[in-house]
């Protein structure tokens, strides 16, 4: 089920709970666990080496955020993804990342127009070494180093709390290759219009890349219909 968990070693001296509650939020958000999978609280404990108190509560955090489902005398699973929440988290991140690329663009200075074209970089090394997480990973710091130029570091903090619904259609969608490079392009035009200071630029290319997900929902809920919710009956 989660056989490298030991990976993510649990540290006596922090709070158990909370790395537990880490650890698997990445996993399912990920889709390692993916929609309609059974986790048991006594094998997980024992795969982190806990007791099973601090994973329940891990599975009461989880199950308030909507990721995981607590079936009584049954099981918990992971829950399918909401595509109702997964269209809120969009209209989040486009309302809030609109506006911090037009301040980026404002208030950008020369060293971290070169750390976005750095992380352009990876983005385009991960395309090439076929690494779907890789992408991912640079992907997020991109957004996370504008919010961060735009001079609101945590408003990143509340887009990614979230985004977990959205996140896991996107790791789903970026599975395939020609959609990760469909991203770069678009994350390319962002950067461009950011490093060159056109806020209203930067703002239009910043809402038809946030848009695109959306596009992706039918395409990628063909393939995986049983691991979603609230899809649209077919006309």
């Amino acid at each position: 089920m989660i056989s490298d968990a030991r990976r993510n070693p649990i540290r006596r001296g922090r709070l158990v709970a909370s790395q537990v509650y880490f650890d698997l939020r990445e996993r399912i958000v990920s889709v390692s666990l993916v929609p309609g999978e059974l986790l048991s609280e006594v094998r997980i404990a024992q795969d982190y080496g806990v007791s099973r108190t601090p994973v329940r509560e891990a599975f009461k955090r989880l199950e308030e955020e909507g990721l995981l489902e607590v079936v009584p005398k049954v099981g918990s699973f992971v829950a399918r993804i909401d595509l109702d929440a997964v269209r809120d988290s969009q209209f989040i991140r486009e309302t809030l990342e609109c506006r911090i690329v037009e301040l980026a663009a404002a208030r950008i200075r020369p060293a971290q127009r070169a750390q976005l074209v750095a992380l352009l970089a990876r983005q385009n090394a991960a395309i090439e070494g076929n690494d779907s997480a890789a992408f991912f990973r640079a992907d997020e710091s991109m957004h996370e180093l504008l919010a961060k130029i735009a001079g609101h570091a945590r408003t990143w903090v509340v887009i990614h709390e979230a985004k977990a619904q959205l996140d896991r259609l996107r790791r789903f969608a970026l599975i395939d290759p020609e959609r990760r490079r469909k991203r770069l392009v678009e994350h390319r035009a962002i950067v461009e219009r950011v490093c060159a200071g056109d806020g209203a630029g930067a703002t239009a290319a910043m809402r038809e890349h946030l848009r695109a997900i959306l596009c992706a929902i039918d395409g990628v809920a063909k393939i995986n219909e049983h691991y979603f919710d609230g899809l649209q009956p077919a006309k």
